[in-house]
């Protein structure tokens, strides 16, 4: 059976929310690098 020390299980969630914030993070970085490159585009238009 899994070991279900309070530490362990405070270990399994902080080590689940940091994997959460990874990818939380990563899917921000690629909408605001599309949001960027929509900007861009819009402004060569303009020109």
């Amino acid at each position: 059976m899994g070991d279900r020390s309070p530490k362990s299980v405070q270990k399994q969630a902080s080590q689940k929310q940091s994997k959460t914030n990874v990818v939380s993070q990563k899917k921000q970085a690629l909408i605001t690098s599309q949001q960027a490159t929509k900007a861009k585009a819009a402004a060569s238009k303009k020109k």
